[in-house]
């Protein structure tokens, strides 16, 4: 019985080194394996060489009626080279319960959201999405958990993390706004 155990421990170990492994070998941010909304396999690399505003988002959260900022600022800026990229996440307080088709729906209908959407992901814990291990994570020039919904990563043309707003900071305050126009500019 001993024998086995150790067979398999060893396996589940070098499980998590291959995962641990293919996530470091993604050259950069827009190799990282996403489905959008509509359950669709993606990537961020259709925005490469575009300004990226990542946000964790949620429909039942005192943040919501954030989604108007942002899709302002997507209207805005879009044709500049700006992408928000909305990642659904249940974590906190179960403020997104509901499912793909049931978020997309709310969040055309309350506030006309045309910028890209995903699926739901976790953005803390053991089951963090790679994504948000390479915005969040112990190598990330911003670490640190997700404190709530509509946590902010601002990313560059370079594909490189530029900023991180906090939750509470609004999408269209004068350092979210300033950060963008920087980005958008260099070149």
């Amino acid at each position: 019985m001993v024998p086995t155990m150790k067979i398999t421990f060893f396996l589940l170990a070098a499980v998590a080194m291959m995962q641990a492994t293919s996530l470091l070998a993604a050259d950069s941010i827009y190799d990282i394996p996403l489905k959008n909304i509509d359950g669709q396999d993606t990537s961020l690399k259709p925005y490469q060489g575009k300004v990226l505003l990542i946000v964790n988002v949620a429909s039942k959260c005192g943040n919501t009626p954030q989604y108007k900022a942002l899709e302002a600022l997507y209207e805005k800026y879009k044709d500049q080279g700006l992408v928000i990229c909305g990642f659904p996440c249940n974590q906190f307080h179960a403020q997104e319960p509901g499912t793909s088709a049931e978020i997309k729906t709310f969040c055309t209908s309350k506030y006309n959201v045309t910028f890209p959407m995903f699926e739901k992901i976790e953005v803390n814990g053991e089951n963090r999405h790679p994504l948000y291990v390479l915005l969040a994570g112990p190598s990330s020039p911003f670490p640190g958990n997700i404190k709530w919904n509509f946590g902010k990563f601002l990313v560059g043309r370079d594909g490189k993390i530029v900023s991180r707003f906090e939750p509470k900071v609004k999408p269209d305050s004068p350092e979210v706004v300033q950060a963008i126009e920087a980005a958008l500019a260099a070149k």
